[in-house]
């Protein structure tokens, strides 16, 4: 088989030239539903509050953030 391709070089350009096409068209066609999940989306939040305790921190920037955060459609964990 691979003495034909030798022998021919310009069928073996035809058909990779066709494979590359075909490729390209059916990658542009491929909705996007269809990709892998690579990674989940993830959201980091850094609050600073100079002066306050942990316990200050807790009830007035993490607690309201979670509060709000809690009603975020299809969130695995926080």
């Amino acid at each position: 088989m691979s003495k034909f391709f030798i022998n021919r070089p310009i069928v073996a350009i035809v058909v990779s030239l066709l494979t590359v096409i075909i490729g390209a068209i059916t990658i542009v066609s491929l909705p996007v539903s269809q990709f892998p999940d690579i990674a989940p989306p993830e959201v980091q939040i850094v609050a600073n509050y100079v002066g306050a305790d942990a316990q200050t921190v807790e009830q007035s920037v993490a607690t309201p953030i979670e509060q709000q955060m809690s009603g975020v459609d299809n969130m695995n964990y926080m």
